[in-house]
């Protein structure tokens, strides 16, 4: 019986580190590829480069600012995942705002710059 439970044990074990053989390190080049900081979403970025970046906004609107800028632009919020990382990792961290004039993003912003348009 003493056996078998060592085996059971020793099994398990392997099972375990055979999972975790097919994990990979990022390189430098994947990292430049798809970075994960605050310089992953700049300012003249298109919407399909942000979709692309970071997926999907969790919401978008319409928004108006007087004084940050004129007219109305297009508001993307992404609501953070976690606030439990120790570094910033753009959304990961903290809300995400993302403001477009057409289809060039022209504010990044950590808190809400307009006002919901009537």
């Amino acid at each position: 019986m003493k056996n078998l439970i060592c085996f059971v044990g020793l099994v398990t074990v392997l099972a375990f580190f055979s999972g975790c053989a097919d994990m990979t390190i990022p390189g430098p080049k994947q990292i430049l590829k798809n970075p994960i900081g605050t310089s992953a979403a700049k300012v003249g970025m298109s919407k399909s480069e942000v979709v692309h970046v970071f997926g999907e906004p969790n919401f978008k609107s319409v928004v108006i600012a007087a004084g940050a800028w004129d007219g109305e632009r297009e508001e993307w919020y992404y609501k953070a995942m976690t606030t439990a990382l120790p570094v910033g990792a753009d959304y990961f961290s903290e809300d995400m705002y993302l403001y477009f004039d057409g289809d060039s993003l022209t504010n990044i912003s950590n808190k809400p710059l307009g006002k919901q348009k009537n």
